[in-house]
């Protein structure tokens, strides 16, 4: 799990927004949040798979592009 987002970490900052996007970020920080190994991280993490993938994904790519980890708990 540390692996996933280590991984997703570190990527250049482009690929990052991209993976951001609306239905993409869902699944990707979905999985990133729930691989935090805590209890938050695991609820956000199955509700940004849901919510991320509709409107969530916006806060993402604000975080990201302001060089900030993405929005976590």
């Amino acid at each position: 799990m540390a692996e996933y987002r280590n991984f997703i970490d570190r990527l250049p900052l482009v690929l990052k927004i991209i993976l951001a996007l609306p239905f993409i970020d869902g699944i990707v920080y979905g999985i990133y949040r729930i691989c935090k190994n805590t209890t938050e991280g695991i609820v956000l993490g199955i509700l940004w798979i849901f919510l991320g993938s509709s409107f969530l994904w916006i806060l993402d790519i604000v975080f990201i592009a302001l060089g900030k980890p993405v929005f976590e708990l």
